[in-house]
């Protein structure tokens, strides 16, 4: 999966971003273009760098991986550039391995050296100073104190195994015996004895249960008591009315009825009557005689001479008294109401007066019935107490023989125990011997081995170193044969059988050294396995086809291959970066690298 980084006042670029593929990323461009300043801000983002622009205050460097995000800040204060956020590698070993092993650009200490002829002992084999190998040793020897107290304590207990086993069959033997001893003394109680053991036992189970019984009966008479004295609080503050309201109720009732009746009768002829002048069909019941003054009739009910006005009024006079009746008929009802009320209140409290007796008398059955019965159990408990007693009595003798004897039994069978776990734990401790012994070992060979650590890496280095210049040798032709390190990590080149001085060679061959030395440490340390990425720069002293040949050399050395060229170079078919897009500082205001 790809990474993409996007980068900001970093060496010299204002301003960029790219994604970087798994294999060949090639950063392609003419001079003062950014490449170098890109592989600048992967060191940056890795924690290595901080070359923060020129004139800037502050700058970053963001890397995304699948699953993760990396952002590194850089900022000038007081003539200093501090490094904030989270570099891709954490570790100060790893960061040290990187600088020297995998980015291999222009300023990579390795190259230098080489290219000074200097002495590389001291660059292939720094990481050693951040191993710690003497506290590393001291942590294997406290280890290894640890095991040894174990192994002689395993020792100790493969020497006390005979001895203990022999205790633990010896308390076997003894337990035996004291199981014979109570078999013997039970099978010699005669029928008698075991029949008052039977009757004790049943006696006992019986006590119990009486016991029981006498605490839930006693519980039960109390709150049966407390119950009856409630009920009999609450019989006693009942009252019943004794008002005769059914005589009253009955009279107003009909009272309500027969003014009910007369209302509906009045009402009748007073609503015919009125609908008869409101719609002004008089003439239906009667003769109108039409005068000036008013209008004559006669009336249909009586006969005599009277006018609609008089008959108006007579009817008004009606329906007053129909109000009247109306009125007394709700007075009437309202009572009924208050009379009923008070009917059921006279009901419902002979109902619950009723009630209470019927409780009292059954609270009063089951308090006798359960003073009785608790009366009996409590005569039963004390024949049962002195039947037991008597029984203990003729038992007792026998009781404490065999709780001798068991207990005897109990403390033998406690110290068999004891000393079983005990054989069981020495056992294994001895079992465990020949491992502390091998743990041992493995811990004083990791503390030679550290002791050797230095000289180890050093064969190592110089191991490498030698695979990969037979390897140069047969891509590259090269004006020199070999090339060694020597014990003290000078570096020696041999040209037409002589040795030749570092000065004699090209400056590409110089690189190609410097390369190869700084691969030797790569490996020597497995960087590989904690730096995903190698860089490769300022190779403007190899050809194009030595360039080419060289970047296949370092293909599958990393999982990400990172390095620069020029457009001219056109051979390459990996994955290309272009830095067009990118805002980059004029060429007379260059970055200034603050590492």
């Amino acid at each position: 999966m790809e990474w993409k980084l996007a980068v900001e006042n970093i060496a010299g670029i204002r301003k960029g971003s790219a994604e970087i593929h798994p294999g060949r990323n090639v950063v392609q461009g003419a001079n003062w273009k950014g490449k170098s300043s890109f592989l600048q801000a992967i060191e940056t983002v890795m924690g290595t760098r901080t070359p923060l622009t020129e004139g800037a205050t502050s700058g970053r460097v963001e890397l995304e991986t699948p699953g993760n995000r990396q952002t590194v800040e850089l900022e000038r204060r007081n003539g200093t550039v501090i490094r904030n956020g989270t570099p891709f590698l954490d570790e100060e070993y790893d960061r040290i391995c990187a600088d020297l092993y995998a980015f291999l650009d222009e300023r990579n200490t390795v190259r230098e050296a080489v290219r000074r002829g200097k002495n590389l002992e001291d660059h292939l084999t720094k990481p050693l100073d951040f191993e710690n190998i003497e506290e590393e040793i001291a942590d294997r020897k406290a280890e290894r104190s640890q095991v040894e107290a174990e192994l002689e304590q395993a020792r100790d207990a493969a020497r006390r195994l005979p001895d203990l086993q022999e205790r633990v069959t010896q308390l076997e033997d003894e337990l035996s015996d004291l199981e014979t001893e109570r078999a013997e003394f039970d099978g010699s109680t005669d029928d008698e004895e075991d029949d008052d053991r039977r009757e004790l036992s049943e006696l006992r189970a019986e006590q119990s249960q009486t016991e029981q019984r006498i605490e839930r009966l006693t519980d039960a008479v109390t709150r049966i008591e407390d119950k009856l004295a409630e009920v009999r609080t609450e019989y006693e503050s009942l009252t019943i009315p004794e008002k005769d309201i059914e005589t009253e109720l009955a009279e107003v009732r009909e009272r309500h009825t027969s003014i009910q009746t007369d209302i509906d009768l009045l009402q009748s002829v007073y609503s015919t009557n009125k609908r008869v002048l409101d719609e002004g069909r008089v003439d239906l019941l009667t003769d109108v005689e039409r005068t000036l003054l008013a209008d004559e009739l006669n009336c249909w009910l009586c006969g005599g001479k009277t006018t609609e006005e008089e008959f108006r009024e007579h009817l008004t006079d009606l329906s007053d008294k129909i109000s009247a009746l109306e009125s007394e008929a709700l007075e009437h009802k309202e009572r009924a109401e208050e009379l009923e009320s008070q009917r059921r209140e006279v009901q419902e409290a002979q109902r619950k007066h009723d009630d209470l007796e019927r409780r009292i008398d059954d609270l009063e059955a089951k308090l006798s019935d359960r003073r009785e019965s608790l009366a009996s159990a409590e005569e039963r408990k004390i024949e049962l107490d002195q039947r037991i007693s008597e029984l203990d009595n003729v038992l007792e003798d026998q009781r404490n023989e065999l709780a001798d004897i068991k207990s005897e039994i109990k403390q033998t069978e406690t110290e068999l125990e004891a000393k079983r776990e005990e054989l069981e734990r020495i056992d294994r401790q001895a079992d465990q011997q020949s491992q502390l012994e091998t743990e041992y070992e493995r811990l004083s060979d990791e503390i030679e081995n550290l002791r050797n650590r230095k000289t180890e890496i050093k064969q190592r280095t110089r191991k490498a170193f030698d695979n990969a210049i037979s390897d140069l040798l047969e891509r590259f032709d090269t004006s020199f044969e070999t090339a060694r390190l020597t014990s003290d990590f000078d570096l020696v080149v041999a040209r037409n059988g002589r040795k030749a001085n570092l000065d004699a060679l090209s400056e590409g061959e110089l690189e190609l050294l410097g390369i190869v030395a700084a691969l030797a440490g790569h490996d020597a340390f497995e960087v590989a396995d904690r730096v995903p990425i190698l860089l490769l720069d300022q190779l403007g002293s190899l050809s194009e086809q030595n360039l080419s040949t060289l970047i296949e050399y370092l293909d599958d050395r990393a999982e990400f291959l990172v390095f620069t060229a020029y457009p001219e170079h056109d051979s390459f078919d990996d994955t290309v970066i272009d830095p067009t897009d990118w805002d980059i500082v004029s060429e007379n205001t260059r970055a200034t690298a603050t590492s």
